[in-house]
């Protein structure tokens, strides 16, 4: 079953990010996931949450979510972002297919 790491992001210092940015991509490739969602505009529906930057992450199922957030190489582009993000982030199991 697949499952999505949705993330919601207000950047403090773009440098900072800018080079998590940068590291991230390789650590979701070694752990099988992808961006779905990565930036772009936002229209607010319904509620007060009104997030600044959204980041919808894919794995094939929650295990290795869990695995991609713990590995040391994500461990590593955390601490690029120390400092220049806050961060909201949370691991959902997605719905079998068919």
């Amino acid at each position: 079953m697949p499952a999505y790491v949705i993330v919601d992001i207000d950047v403090t210092d773009p440098e900072r990010y800018e080079q998590y940015k940068a590291a991230t991509p390789a650590t979701l490739a070694a752990a099988g996931g992808r961006f779905l969602v990565r930036g772009g505009g936002i229209t607010i529906l319904e509620g007060d949450w009104q997030p600044s930057r959204l980041v919808v992450l894919e794995f094939e199922n929650l295990a290795a979510a869990e695995r991609w957030y713990e590995s040391a190489a994500y461990q590593a582009a955390k601490k690029l972002r120390e400092g220049g993000a806050r961060m909201r982030m949370v691991a959902v199991q997605g719905l079998e297919s068919g």
